[in-house]
């Protein structure tokens, strides 16, 4: 039997040599895109730049928490999905013994991982804009769809549904997982209870799938998820894609699935931390090629990290669009040749990413790079844009973006608390107090000085405390300053002038000031107003910013002028001058004490000789001292002095 080969002519390679023929055509094939023997724009490269290119309403797409789960068993124990990797912009895995995390790194994939994902998005099952409430109902409309497609037979139905429905166990449960190269020598319980024959009945099958695989699933977050720091580190409009790989023995061939929902649902605890899901990739298939699954789910995982595949996983209208994204990413592949590397070494980030905008306006139509104007996710509204986030909608409702502020707010506004019990936010909470209180001193005395003390530093300090634990209990934004600041100096200083000038009472009108800025914010809050922030640029903040640098430097300078006033510079002075005066101490004439003295004794002597004794001791004291005692000394015994005293 004869086939042909690459150039077109007759080959006798038989079956085999036929496959070997198709997989080396289909995985050479996107190499050519950029091929000096073809045209310079491939037809991969025209279907990306027309699907980012395309101009729409929507907001950017947000960003993306990916995490890889396979299909593990421990101590003989049934199979479950464990975590094992996870990614926002770089790879992180679970450490050998399963009780830390690594640090984060640069994914280094194999070439061949990225070949054999691209054949699995040609063969599996793509199901885009797909609705779905539940965890339950996505699994059995991806297997109906796979029995519809002939991809997957009727009779296997429910033990795919049963694996694909086990329980999700992610590292913040502290549960040993074991290395790549013994996940081939276990045999999982849930195949072995498919092939044993004394459990073989369908409805004995059936039973076991309701009581053992459903009980496993909640739709709800569980506490774990609640609770997982790691969710700080994600934005609020944070969606999740999942990846869900391993290898079973009742299968022949591999089951693929990759699923894109209409809007993401939170499906309980399948990922880690308590986001939807938008995206699932699920590998299923026969035993032996564990590594192979893993390096596939790796590849997908790092595909949904990068920009620009990103974007087109967003937008994507059919499969033919995810593989020209997978071909995109293939031109951008560095390959490093083998021997020369240890793959083992994870690379560092970098310090400075590169950015993606140069691929994306490529693709987008655009000529020029961006150099200070918006990036992609800033909305175009200016340099430093705010963009379209969820925190900057109009609602339309009374009060309707507090609302939506409060239930953002409510899972973690405990764990704001009990988080910070830690010995590591210790020393963060003595510098903040540090730089709080320091700055409540500094300011503190700068109003007393501006305002005659009326507002000094201990009204600062009462002022900062009872502020900062109100807006701590219900905002929670550390980077907020609490205490004043230079615009309020400034601001405190020329309403005390105004008053002091139209004979205003400055407390009293401080007061009111206060009340009706808090009136004004209630209305502003109450009515969405804070949309108009993402309207705002970067002129207005260096624009307030340059009108208080330029009053603060205006007071240096008055200020010095007014030293120059109080104490005048002798113009007329010269250091010569200086050898012509003379600095001796002379001791005061001692005449007037001593006649003084001589006059005391002569009066009182007579009548109290103890007096006397005392007025001869102080003859050789001050000369006010002596007339103290010469005072007193007359009223007691009602002797009139002469004038000269």
């Amino acid at each position: 039997m004869s086939t042909e080969n690459v150039e077109g002519k007759p080959s006798n390679l038989g079956e085999r040599g036929r496959t070997r023929s198709s997989t080396f055509l289909r995985v050479v094939q996107p190499m050519f895109n950029h091929s000096i023997f073809t045209s310079a724009v491939s037809p991969a490269a025209e279907r990306i730049r027309f699907i980012l290119g395309e101009e729409d309403d929507s907001p950017a797409p947000p960003q993306l928490f990916t995490e890889l789960d396979e299909l593990l068993a421990v101590d003989g124990q049934e199979m479950e999905w464990k975590e094992t990797a996870r990614w926002i912009k770089f790879e992180e895995k679970v450490e050998q013994g399963g009780e830390r995390w690594s640090k984060p790194h640069v994914a280094t994939l194999s070439l061949h991982s990225l070949f054999e994902l691209r054949t699995c998005m040609e063969k599996g099952s793509i199901m885009l804009d797909r609705e779905a409430s539940s965890l339950p109902q996505l699994v059995e409309m991806i297997v109906d769809h796979q029995i519809e497609t002939g991809l997957l037979k009727p009779e296997l139905k429910d033990k795919v549904t049963y694996t694909l429905l086990r329980k999700h166990r992610h590292q913040t449960k502290k549960s040993n997982l074991r290395s790549l190269a013994d996940i081939g020598k276990t045999v999982s319980s849930a195949s072995r209870m498919f092939t044993n024959p004394d459990n073989g009945s369908p409805a004995m099958t059936h039973r076991n799938l309701t009581s053992s695989s459903l009980n496993d699933i909640s739709d709800k977050p569980e506490k774990d998820q609640l609770k997982n720091k790691f969710m700080k580190k994600l934005p609020r409009d944070a969606e999740a894609s999942n990846v869900l790989v391993g290898e079973v023995d009742f299968l022949d061939t591999p089951f693929i699935a990759f699923v894109r929902l209409q809007q993401a649902v939170m499906l309980g605890a399948l990922t880690e931390v308590p986001v939807p899901t938008r995206f699932l990739f699920i590998l299923l298939g026969p035993k032996g090629k564990a590594k192979s699954y893993h390096e596939i789910g790796r590849a997908i995982a790092t595909l949904m990290s990068d920009e620009v595949f990103h974007d087109i996983a967003y937008k994507a209208k059919d499969r033919h669009d995810l593989i020209a994204g997978i071909d995109e990413f293939l031109d951008e592949v560095i390959v490093l040749p083998p021997g020369e590397w240890d793959p083992a070494i994870r690379i560092e980030p970098p310090k400075s990413l590169p950015s993606s905008d140069k691929r994306k306006n490529m693709y987008s139509g655009g000529e020029n790079v961006q150099m200070n104007g918006d990036t992609p996710h800033d909305g175009g509204h200016g340099g430093g844009g705010h963009g379209d986030c969820e925190e900057l909608q109009r609602t339309g409702r009374f009060c309707g973006g507090l609302i939506k502020d409060i239930k953002r707010k409510a899972p973690f506004f405990a764990s704001d608390f009990y988080d910070a019990l830690n010995i590591q936010a210790l020393s963060a909470i003595l510098f903040i107090y540090l730089a709080t209180v320091t700055n409540a001193i500094t300011f503190g005395g700068l109003l007393g000085d501006a305002t005659d003390n009326m507002q000094g530093v201990l009204e600062s300090f009462l002022g900062t405390a009872v502020s900062g634990a109100i807006f701590c209990l219900f905002a929670g934004q550390p980077l907020t300053i609490l205490s004043s600041t230079g615009p309020v100096l400034v601001f405190e200083r020329l309403l005390f002038n105004f008053s002091k000038d139209n004979n205003f009472d400055y407390l009293e009108f401080r007061l009111w000031i206060g009340l009706w800025s808090a009136f004004l914010c209630l209305i502003l809050v109450a009515t969405d107003a804070s949309f108009l922030v993402q309207y705002f640029t970067r002129f207005t903040e260096e624009g307030f910013s340059s009108l208080i640098s330029f009053i603060f430097i205006y007071d240096a300078f008055k200020k010095m002028i007014k030293l120059a006033d109080y104490y005048p510079i002798n113009s007329n002075f010269k250091v010569g001058y200086n050898t012509l005066f003379s600095c001796a101490c002379v001791p005061p004439d001692p005449g007037e004490g001593i006649t003084l003295c001589v006059y005391a004794c002569f009066v009182f002597g007579g009548r109290c000789r103890l007096l006397a004794c005392i007025f001869s001791a102080c003859c050789h004291g001050p000369q006010e001292l002596v007339l103290f005692f010469l005072k007193n000394c007359a009223t007691e015994f009602d002797v009139s002095l002469p004038e000269v005293f």
